[in-house]
């Protein structure tokens, strides 16, 4: 195993940890939104009603496909996978296809490991004065009913009988810009998240098979550095000769 640290690694390093911190914030959306209950709702209504959810979801798993487009990338990628979350701090993405990779916190640090380029690069969760709001609720202390503004909203194709909703953080994010949640009028049941990011990429999520309150472990959310593996710890001052 070695350690690398410099610029022209941290740059990727970044953006896969901030892609990481935003898919926290989709994930605990589609737990809240998921079982919210029948009716007609206000924007602020709805957002109260997630922020309950969420008080009494402790931990979950699902299987997610993730779809990509525009930014940096100037492409569209479409992955998929499963996912474990326990709160306060630990989730676990494991991606299957189109190419294996994980994404773990252990509710300290975060791993962003690729087995076929035999690297992980480690970040840290940040302090709460220094913490986005996808990483406020990865630590479990972010309120959808206080940190977002919310409003109706209007997508591509939306499915029939459905509303969109955009969520705005209220405070201005270093990585994210706000999120669309695509709803079914009747149930509230989630159709679609998009994500839209600072760099003009939109990332959707769906998810599906979703299981709650399982009284998960911590050992899932272990992460061992394999042997012969580069390390690219962004925990690390630079050093300079």
């Amino acid at each position: 195993m070695s350690a690398i640290v410099g610029d022209q690694n941290m740059r990727p390093c970044r953006r896969r940890i901030t892609l990481f911190t935003t898919g926290v914030l989709a994930t605990w959306i589609a737990v809240g939104i998921g079982h919210a209950q029948p009716s007609k709702r206000s924007p602020q209504e709805v957002q109260e009603a997630l922020q309950s959810r969420y008080e009494l979801v402790r931990d979950f798993s699902a299987d997610f496909t993730h779809t990509y487009q525009g930014g940096m990338l100037r492409t569209t990628l479409v992955e998929h996978g499963s996912l474990l979350v326990k709160k306060p701090g630990r989730m676990r993405w494991d991606y299957r296809s189109p190419e294996q990779k994980l994404y773990l916190s252990d509710g300290e640090h975060l791993y962003s490991y690729l087995p076929e380029d035999r690297q992980v690069i480690i970040g840290r969760i940040p302090a709460s004065s220094e913490a986005t709001t996808p990483d406020m609720f990865l630590a479990g202390t972010g309120n959808f009913a206080t940190d977002f503004t919310a409003a109706f909203d209007t997508v591509t194709d939306p499915p029939p009988s459905s509303l969109a909703l955009r969520l705005t953080p209220i405070r201005t994010e270093r990585d994210f810009e706000y999120l669309v949640v695509v709803l079914d009028e009747r149930s509230l049941a989630i159709l679609r998240l998009i994500a839209h990011d600072l760099q003009g990429g939109i990332s959707t999520f769906f998810f599906s098979g979703l299981q709650e309150n399982l009284g998960l472990s911590d050992r899932p959310f272990t992460f061992e550095i394999p042997r012969d593996t580069d390390v690219i710890d962004t925990t690390t001052p630079q050093a300079f000769p």
